[in-house]
């Protein structure tokens, strides 16, 4: 039977993250696919750079940002200032919304600001209650409510009140309106960077510092027994004194074999449509969020606008509950009439196309599922098993907090194991 200190699950950020910052050589990196990365895959096609959604790096760190930068070529990376709108009936709005209901029509804005100012302010108990009683009824019926059950595909009231963190654009009455005059549309992710080569850069960067044979691609973990400390793969045992897992959390529960209820860890899947059309669409803008159910995406990206290439550049986004098939042919079809309809396409011809289905993509995060993810946490770390990233934590996180999270991870052990290079 192989043996080894740290087994990580995973060979995306987080478990890279946590390889690099471990000061110890005796890890190894279990990746089931042929290819490291996770959802940070970059695909090249027809001379278009596409990742596997949009995956735009906001560092609130610098020495993360740096850490991964010296590790790749010289001059791969630009910042840029965000530039993202709304598509509300036909006009561009400003990101956030409900800092410029301004832009709206005129009984549009006052009816906004009216339901804004009175509000019902009762102490919310779910997501949806939060929105309503945070920005009012106009604000939340005409984008905030309508554009998140499109991304989440589930039922708001099912959500945990805090079910965005600190990702959920917030104002204040006073914010809203020095806005009138003020334009301040800065939001965490005020600007970002993203490199020529697309976002595997970033990966590469940290597989860089990984110690040769310390990743084994194609090899899934089945099970985990608790008790011996023993992973099971689809190719051999492996004893372990240390399990770092970033895949899902109700994976990892049941390749544990934990009594838990399934239901207590629900998501939703995304539909990624990456286009290249034969020449420019719309300029200036990053991307765009679409409200209005008459589109069936709630996202366009527009990669040609970071680096003013040539041609329109587009990732999409559909969201689906998890349980729902997905006809990827007549999504397509529907996807490139709406981009029509919204004038995003016109007499474009699409010449490249590439889709991939993100399953799990946004967690539903609920007291429940909260609940649970502390409780057992407790359980793994006590048989020496920690959970992170974003589906290992099931929770609404960037990237840069898996990298952290990871590196907070790896200080843990070299504290208590003393290790060293």
């Amino acid at each position: 039977m192989d043996k080894v200190k740290y087994l990580v699950v995973g060979a995306g950020m987080s478990g890279l993250a946590f390889a690099n910052y471990v000061k110890s050589d005796d890890y190894l990196i279990l990746e089931r696919d042929t290819e490291i990365g996770g959802y940070c895959k970059t695909i090249k096609q027809d001379g278009f750079v596409w990742d596997y959604s949009g995956h735009f790096f906001h560092f609130k760190r610098p020495e993360i940002e740096s850490y991964l930068v010296e590790r790749m070529p010289k001059e791969e990376v630009q910042t840029i200032t965000k530039s993202s709108k709304i598509l509300y009936k036909d006009k561009l709005v400003d990101f956030p919304f409900q800092k410029n209901i301004h832009q709206l029509p005129q009984e549009e804005f006052i009816d906004c600001l009216h339901s804004l100012y009175f509000r019902d302010e009762t102490p919310p108990t779910n997501f949806k209650e939060m929105v309503y009683s945070r920005f009012g009824a106009g604000i939340a019926e005409k984008f905030l409510v309508p554009y998140n059950e499109k991304l989440y595909a589930c039922d708001l009231t099912s959500l945990d009140v805090n079910a965005m963190g600190r990702f959920f654009p917030f104002a204040d009455i006073e914010d809203i309106i020095r806005n009138f005059r003020e334009p301040d549309n800065h939001s965490y992710n005020a600007t970002f960077t993203y490199p020529k080569g697309g976002a595997i850069q970033y990966v590469y960067a940290l597989e860089s510092e990984i110690k040769e044979g310390g990743i084994s691609l194609g090899e899934s973990l089945n099970s985990i027994d608790l008790k011996r400390k023993v992973a099971i793969t689809n190719k051999r045992e492996v004893a372990f004194e240390y399990l770092i897992s970033s895949a899902p959390f109700d994976r990892l529960l049941q390749m544990t074999g934990l009594p838990h209820n399934a239901d207590d860890y629900r998501a939703n899947k995304v539909l990624v449509f990456n286009l290249g059309f034969d020449k420019k669409g719309w300029e200036g803008v990053h991307w765009v969020y679409f409200p209005e159910r008459k589109y069936c995406f709630y996202r366009a990206g527009f990669y040609d606008n970071i680096f003013d290439t040539e041609r329109m550049s587009l990732y999409i986004e559909i969201g689906y509950p998890s349980d729902k098939e997905v006809d990827v042919d007549g999504m397509l079809a529907q996807t490139l009439a709406d981009l029509k309809t919204a004038g995003v396409v016109e007499d474009h011809n699409l010449v490249s196309h590439h889709t991939v289905t993100l399953d799990p993509a946004y967690v539903h995060i609920t007291q429940t599922s909260l609940e649970g993810v502390n409780r057992y946490r407790d359980v793994l770390a006590a048989r020496g098993v920690y959970t992170i990233g974003r589906y290992g934590g099931w929770t609404y996180c960037s990237i840069e907090d898996n990298i952290v999270e990871a590196r907070e991870l790896a200080d843990l052990m070299n504290t208590l194991e003393g290790g060293a290079h």
